[in-house]
């Protein structure tokens, strides 16, 4: 899920590095799906072996089936705290929010009042889901958007969202932490936005693999992850 082109060398050096611990007969290299709709036939595949997902299409039944084996790790990231992480919401303009100290949301008061809101997908935890759920006043206006004037801009991804945001295509974005960190280091129109807000912290994006896989490959599957550094299965918050 964060395999931009910038760090794709490291996101193949973590497979092969997982095929060879694991002892599996795993695929030898990665598929990268096109486009959404190749992403989404990937995760409804049965004959899955491993994937990261999405909370938000899990949640939301447009992915049945999928086995979580494992939580990542997202204590290297500002936002990050062992398999929990949060999204930034990022604007042009405002005062620069630091991470909250306990796991509930921070928010702007301007949230309520945004025109225009990016957002990569309206299934994505991380770019809108997790902002509805904190923000009701949000939520409200998205769900009535022809009479409360909100433009919400569907962008197909967090670094579409940061670009639109910097280009005043629109005023805020939810960008979940990791992306934002990678944003940071290979978008150069990412340093020149602030951070205003942070939604609640969630457990991240998990690890998965498909209805088709057998129970003695997933438990290898899930003791290779967790010895890399991931951590065990996490019910996901409501």
């Amino acid at each position: 899920m964060y395999d931009w082109p910038e760090v794709r060398a490291g996101v193949d050096a973590f497979w092969t590095d997982l095929r060879a611990r694991s002892g599996l007969m795993l695929p030898e290299v990665l598929e990268r799906p096109a486009d959404e709709a190749a992403l989404l036939g990937l995760w409804r595949d049965p004959a899955l072996a491993l994937s990261q997902c999405c909370w938000g299409p899990m949640s939301l039944g447009l992915v049945p089936g999928l086995r979580v084996l494992a939580q990542p790790d997202y204590s290297d990231v500002r936002g990050g705290r062992g398999l929990f992480y949060r999204s930034a919401l990022i604007a042009r303009e405002g005062t620069a929010c630091p991470v909250p100290d306990l796991a509930g949301a921070a928010l702007p008061v301007a949230v309520a009042q945004v025109a225009r809101l990016a957002v990569n997908a309206r299934h994505s935890m991380s770019g809108w889901l997790a902002l509805m759920a904190d923000a009701p006043c949000l939520h409200e206006r998205a769900a009535h958007s022809d009479r409360t004037g909100l433009e919400i801009v569907e962008t197909g991804g967090h670094r579409a969202s940061i670009r639109a945001v910097a280009q005043g295509r629109a005023e805020l974005a939810a960008i979940d932490c990791r992306s934002w960190a990678m944003a940071l280091d290979h978008e150069p129109c990412a340093r020149a936005l602030v951070v205003v807000g942070w939604t609640a912290e969630r457990p991240g994006l998990p690890f998965v693999t498909g209805s088709a896989t057998d129970d003695k490959t997933a438990r290898r599957l899930r003791e290779t992850l967790i010895g890399m550094g991931a951590h065990p299965p996490q019910e996901r918050d409501a």
